[in-house]
């Protein structure tokens, strides 16, 4: 019998488990379950999710390892017993954003890019502490502990609650804003200075490194190891494979632009987060708030199901016909705008059409990440292949239209579980002491856009930065 291992995406809306060869990473089995909606949620939930994501997968029984990758930033906060004290405050939460101003203020963003790598915002959990701290106070005196939420989930699985025996793994605490990668240290100055006193943090584990076996009452094989788990964008470049040079965009709830680099960023404007990555290397990331949800409003306002919505996009014009959509419909990160709204501009009596408003939703939902690659290129990152995943890459308009905002051509992956793939990669290279050569590249297809459409959306996206400065 083949050896199996399993990988967790536990993200904002769902958790996913798949089982797949040790050996070749062929996908055996797999399953899922719902989260509960909006900004923050019990943790408790999440093991709630995972064990009926499991159930559906066929169980652990024949699983010899396990990773957990899990939605960024969440602040978990636990007593001295482990209980958790409040619902977690998920990455896309923005009560924190005054926090985060007040942050940068004190310090300066420059010394929060040396120290951290990047300048925090509203999504960070730093920033979540300091508004705990101050809006909280009776639930900051009852913690003594701060985790993220793949943190939480892998003490679980290991049948703790222990605060002292919380783990993580580089790529998910450079996210906290209180860990540098450059250094491979907690800041704890910097925690300090956010919530007011020290908490106990997860011990940063070496990627690869077994933090434990599975306890078992998840029914897993005995000696089953848990892997260090980590982010979920990190857990995708894992999934991908993905190698320096790469840049992988991702459409899901949110937007976001990472590449694989060997060397640590710090970006002064906070554009770009300096986070590592699972491996070793470092992982410099563009987040927006803004992607396939931009699709879904602006569907939903034409009436058209999913098919419908994308041929009328491709029925119109590159540029849309001079209709431009600035996406900000939930505040956006980057650009740091959290109380920013969506604008539609250039509309006239001569364009206002069903397929040139499809069009301008795509193409300014992509503009918002084409910006975050423009922002990585600035910051001295290679750029070489666009690797294009997520729910919206599923859209036909969108796979069509991504060259040409882009300006170089795109691979539009298959369609998968990228997250939960790279957490059962990690797990596969715990159980293999670092071995997963027989575990395939990323499959999918080349677009490129043609000489017409390149020019014209070039011009598009001059349209689009005239509205986002004059909004800003």
């Amino acid at each position: 019998m083949a050896d199996l291992v399993a990988g967790v995406d536990t993200s904002t809306q769902s958790c996913k488990v798949v089982v797949r060869d040790a050996v070749t990473g062929a996908l055996v089995r797999e399953g899922r379950a719902a989260h509960p909606d909006g900004t923050s949620a019990p943790p408790a939930a999440w093991e709630s999710a995972l064990r009926e994501a499991i159930s559906a997968a066929g169980g652990l029984a024949d699983v010899r390892a396990i990773g957990v990758g899990g939605q960024q930033h969440g602040m978990v906060l636990l007593d001295d017993s482990g209980a958790v004290v409040r619902d977690a405050l998920l990455w896309n939460d923005t009560r924190s954003a005054s926090s985060a101003d007040d942050l940068v203020g004190e310090l300066g963003a420059q010394q929060w890019a040396d120290a951290t790598g990047s300048v925090p915002v509203a999504s960070f959990t730093v920033t979540k502490l300091r508004w705990t701290a101050q809006h909280e106070p009776d639930t900051a005196a009852r913690a003594t502990a701060v985790c993220l939420p793949h943190d939480w989930l892998t003490a679980r699985l290991r049948g703790t609650s222990d605060p002292a025996s919380l783990t993580t793994d580089r790529g998910d605490a450079s996210g906290t804003g209180y860990w540098s990668p450059t250094s491979g240290e907690y800041r704890t100055d910097l925690l300090v200075r956010a919530f007011g006193r020290a908490l106990v943090v997860p011990r940063v584990v070496a990627p690869y490194d077994a933090v434990g076996e599975v306890a078992a009452e998840w029914g897993a094989a005995d000696g089953a190891l848990l892997a260090p788990g980590t982010g979920d964008n990190m857990a995708a470049g894992l999934g991908l494979d993905a190698q320096p040079g790469d840049v992988v965009v991702s459409l899901g709830t949110s937007g976001t632009a990472f590449a694989v680099s060997d060397v640590a960023t710090h970006d002064v404007s906070g554009a770009v987060a300096g986070f590592a990555d699972a491996t070793g290397r470092f992982l410099p990331l563009v987040c927006t708030l803004n992607a396939a949800q931009v699709l879904d409003v602006v569907r939903r306002l034409l009436g058209a199901d999913h098919e419908e919505f994308d041929s009328l996009a491709l029925a119109a014009p590159a540029g849309a016909g001079g209709v431009t959509l600035l996406p900000y419909l939930a505040g956006e990160r980057t650009p740091n705008r959290p109380d920013a709204t969506g604008v539609l501009g250039g509309l006239t009596l001569g364009n206002g059409s069903r397929e040139n408003l499809a069009r301008a939703a795509v193409e300014g939902m992509l503009s918002g990440l084409a910006d975050a690659v423009d922002a990585l290129v600035e910051l001295g990152v290679p750029v070489g292949r666009v690797i294009l995943i997520g729910g919206a890459a599923r859209s036909a308009a969108v796979a069509a239209v991504a060259p040409a905002v882009f300006g170089r051509p795109v691979l539009v992956a298959d369609p998968g579980e990228y997250v939960a793939d790279g957490a059962a990669r990690q797990a596969a290279r715990t159980f293999a002491a670092g071995s997963d050569a027989g575990w395939p590249t990323v499959a999918g297809r080349w677009v490129e856009a043609s000489a017409a459409d390149l020019a014209a959306t070039a011009a598009m996206r001059e349209r689009y930065a005239a509205v986002r400065d004059a909004h800003a």
